[in-house]
């Protein structure tokens, strides 16, 4: 992570302000000098490292949201592509053609995705509509997850506008840009 002294300023001087607290008046709680605390807030200097817990703990906040400059971070859990999400989706369907579809496993798959998505997969696999509709809904529950995907991949691999923007809009709003 990369720090942007402007950044942290800005943060540190909103924070302080909304406690209500002078610069002398957090400089005293922590130690330092007023004009320490100015030479922060005019981003000529960053806290020192061994102050940053205590910082965030009077101004109520978390160490993080100091050095973003109050930007959330967002950790990827991992990135996705639309193609392993179909080829994750077409799983299923070839799990029914090496197995069977009568076989008990690949029954209780489907019956269990079935009923907690009150659908019917097996007709994703003759539809490509529904197909595509299996493939948002699996690429929003990764989003959900922390998982990140291009918006590129997106925008180029669907079929369905109306899926394609769908998976557009929970990507911008779990964080992806």
């Amino acid at each position: 992570m990369s720090v942007d002294i402007n950044k942290v300023s800005a943060q540190i001087a909103s924070l302080r302000k909304a406690k209500g607290l002078t610069q002398a008046e957090l400089g005293d709680r922590l130690n330092v000098s007023f004009q320490a605390v100015s030479k922060w807030e005019r981003a000529e200097a960053l806290p020192d490292i061994g102050l940053l817990v205590d910082l965030a703990g009077i101004l109520e906040t978390s160490v993080d949201n100091i050095l973003t400059g109050g930007e959330k971070m967002i950790n990827y859990r991992g990135k996705i592509t639309v193609s392993e999400m179909k080829e994750g989706i077409s799983c299923i369907e070839k799990c029914g053609k090496l197995l069977g579809k009568d076989n008990l496993i690949y029954r209780c798959a489907v019956d269990g995705i079935n009923k907690g998505m009150n659908t019917d997969i097996v007709e994703c696999f003759s539809n490509d509509y529904i197909f595509e509709c299996f493939v948002a809904e699996a690429i929003i529950q990764n989003l959900k997850a922390g998982s990140y995907i291009d918006l590129t991949d997106v925008k180029n691999n669907f079929k369905h506008e109306h899926f394609r923007n769908i998976v557009l809009d929970y990507a911008v709003k779990y964080g992806v840009k």
